[in-house]
């Protein structure tokens, strides 16, 4: 089960509540300190029907909105398009050189005559792989992903198959693929945090091949493509990565940019217009640069709270950081309105190292910004004799607690 603070029985209960107390006090030291900053407001809305902003690095949440929200993602879907194509290439299953053929069903759905964004490759052509990803990520072309999902699967059917079988690989829960392209069906959709944690997975594990989302023009044949990213043209920092529209969904983009060493990723989506996009995505963005700052909470070694364990020579691990423990915070936060939480699974089983990671930190803002940072244990401790953990057993199964 999971223990919040270590939530696992009355006497327990109590004796954590101290530990929350020390943290509480330590954020609410931080949100103080910060807010005499004077930055700007940390309570942000947003016009996006779907909204997240999260810190790339860590992960960190800074801001969402309906962020678990299932809903249609048009062309940024073509972010799980081209992970399954980067893996291939990585694993060495496909080559760069390797020459795609782009069918009638490719060239009818998705090239000329379907009237969408395309790369415009003739019918029964055959252009090598690393010329098509220049297709796909900077002209958005549906006929070039049509194109390498029948040349990867046989069919597009089947590598949706494999796009939603990665997207359960990268422990995205909710995002389910139909198509290659992003094309509406009413069960082709993703959330705004799965989008976020896609674009983070392919710029920590693909950095090869992320360059490719900053190349602002494109020239096929005798075309000139324009990347579709309205960003990348300002001083925002804005390298990547993808747009999308269709009807059912309204106006999204999926956008990193990087200031002074910080990368930020945002999604939103249900925007009524190219330029209601364009302005929500820069002023979230900009917020999240000039509205945030480093607190560190605790030192390295430091010992944050302590774990209820099953089996061991003692009854309780120490929690530290696996180094110094820093969290993102607004500048302007209300200190009264931070929460901090111990989350781990109850109750941990001996033998356990120290530094085995068994339990993370989270604290949450009002306005929702979300830090998650992972303890590890203090010390060993020892599995302890059989009688021992005969004890615990029926400490456990006095308290309803389920061993796994």
């Amino acid at each position: 089960m999971k223990a919040i603070f270590g939530i696992s029985g009355l006497s327990f209960r109590q004796s954590v509540a101290a530990f929350s107390m020390l943290i509480l006090a330590a954020v609410v030291m931080a949100g103080s300190a910060l807010a005499q900053q004077g930055a700007a407001p940390a309570e942000m809305t947003t016009r996006a029907k779907q909204a997240i902003l999260m810190d790339a690095s860590t992960g960190a949440v800074l801001f969402q909105h309906n962020a678990d929200e299932l809903a249609p993602p048009a062309s940024m879907s073509k972010l799980m398009t081209l992970a399954v194509i980067f893996r291939a290439l990585k694993e060495g299953r496909i080559k760069p050189e390797d020459e795609i053929l782009f069918s009638v069903n490719a060239w009818r759905t998705g090239g000329a005559p379907s009237g969408t964004s395309a790369m415009f490759v003739p019918v029964n052509t055959r252009e090598r792989l690393d010329e098509v990803l220049k297709g796909i990520v900077i002209q958005s072309g549906n006929d070039a992903c049509i194109a390498v999902a029948e040349a990867m699967a046989g069919s597009e059917a089947a590598f949706a198959k494999m796009m939603t079988d990665e997207a359960r690989r990268l422990g995205l829960s909710k995002s389910t693929f139909r198509n290659s392209t992003g094309l509406h069906d009413p069960e082709h959709l993703m959330t705004a945090r799965e989008l976020a944690l896609l674009a983070r997975h392919l710029m920590q594990n693909y950095p090869e091949h992320y360059t490719l989302f900053a190349e602002k023009e494109y020239r096929y044949r005798k075309h000139r493509f324009f990347n579709r990213n309205p960003l990348l043209g300002l001083d925002l920092g804005v390298d990547g990565l993808k747009t999308g529209f269709i009807k059912e969904a309204g106006y999204g983009i999926v956008a990193s940019a990087k200031q002074d060493g910080r990368r930020v990723i945002l999604v939103i989506n249900g925007m009524e217009d190219a330029q209601a996009r364009r302005n929500e995505a820069v002023r979230l963005i900009e917020w999240g640069f000039k509205g945030f700052a480093d607190f560190k909470l605790f030192d390295a070694e430091e010992v944050v709270g302590r774990a209820r364990v099953w089996g061991g020579d003692r009854m309780y691990v120490p929690l530290i950081g696996t180094g110094e423990i820093t969290v993102l915070l607004p500048k302007a936060q209300s200190a009264q309105r931070l929460q901090a939480q111990i989350i781990y699974k109850s109750p941990i089983k001996a033998p356990i190292k120290k530094g085995d990671a068994i339990a993370k930190l989270r604290v949450t803002t009002a306005s929702q910004s979300v830090n998650e940072v992972p303890l590890a244990a203090g010390e060993d401790v020892p599995a302890a004799g059989t009688m021992r953990r005969g004890l615990d057993t029926l400490v456990h199964m006095a308290f309803g607690w389920v061993l796994r």
